[in-house]
């Protein structure tokens, strides 16, 4: 499939046209055990009593429309299923506190939107070849970088020197939420989509794989709200020169594209915050299900 990645499918119920690069990448792979595990567990589906998604229905209601003239059974959209309860402050965290971490001491002396937040996930990674031009790409473009790197905290940090703050771990919706947050490098993990969503952050995404592909194709291509770092193609490396370059026209907030994409971010955020409060689709979802389950 991956050797067709730019033939595009029009025809997924809900879906704008996508790529078949862009389709989780479970489905491009020569071992099929995993697709044929999944293509199994969808095959339960027909037997449920309720869906339940961890999306936002005014994201993503062509999906659920078309689902549920499928199923006959409810489908709730819950989202965002993110920590946002823990939040002291929705907007931003201004005043460093003595008990406050570091890196949150270091946000509160940036400029506004200035940081580019640097997370590419837990789980998978990108190779060390793609990381070292990945790190001389942003030391390059001048821009403020907070990094989050479990297992190479200590390399990067000498990498970086002062041209940013590297921690091996950090509260990543209350990081995104910060006034000095502006821009997030991201793998476009579901979590931290919605979570950059919430904040009204913008994306700058590296997908691996899994359903970052699809993930990404909707931020980019369908709400707008980042740029793709990386074209489809799995093996391509991406040079430190078009990572540079890319990551300093992304954070310049003088750059009309960049004014484009963050008010677009904005409508994001208050669609993703609507949608949990009091009457909003999310909470009235929740209630609803609870309600029936409780009959």
């Amino acid at each position: 499939m991956i050797e067709k990645g730019e033939e595009l499918v029009d025809y997924i119920p809900g879906l704008s046209p996508i790529r078949l690069a862009d389709i989780p990448t479970i489905f491009h792979m020569k071992d099929k055990r995993l697709s044929h595990k999944a293509l199994h567990l969808m095959s339960n589906v027909p037997k449920s009593q309720y869906l339940l998604f961890s999306s936002i229905l005014e994201l993503e209601s062509p999906v659920v429309d078309a689902l549920q003239l499928i199923f006959q059974f409810p489908i709730y959209s819950l989202g965002p299923l993110i920590p946002y309860f823990n939040l002291e402050h929705s907007n931003s965290h201004t005043t460093a506190c003595h008990d406050d971490p570091d890196y949150f001491k270091w946000l509160d002396s940036q400029p506004q939107n200035s940081v580019l937040y640097v997370s590419l996930g837990s789980f998978l990674s990108v190779s060390s070849t793609q990381m070292d031009e990945i790190v001389a790409g942003l030391l390059n473009s001048g821009v403020r970088c907070l990094w989050v790197a479990r297992d190479k905290s200590s390399t990067l940090k000498e990498a970086c020197g002062n041209a940013g703050m590297v921690v091996p771990w950090c509260d990543q919706l209350k990081v995104l939420c910060h006034s000095s947050v502006g821009g997030f490098l991201t793998h476009c993990g579901w979590n931290s989509t919605m979570e950059s969503i919430f904040a009204g952050v913008p994306m700058l995404t590296l997908p691996l794989m899994l359903d970052q592909a699809p993930n990404c194709k909707f931020i980019v291509e369908d709400w707008k709200i980042g740029w793709k770092l990386k074209k489809w193609e799995i093996e391509n490396l991406v040079p430190r020169e078009e990572i540079a370059d890319l990551a300093r026209a992304f954070m310049d907030l003088e750059n009309p594209k960049r004014k484009e994409m963050m008010k677009r971010s904005e409508k994001m955020k208050e669609i993703c915050r609507g949608a949990i409060q009091k009457g909003g689709s999310s909470e009235s979802n929740l209630d609803a299900f609870i309600k029936n389950i409780s009959k």
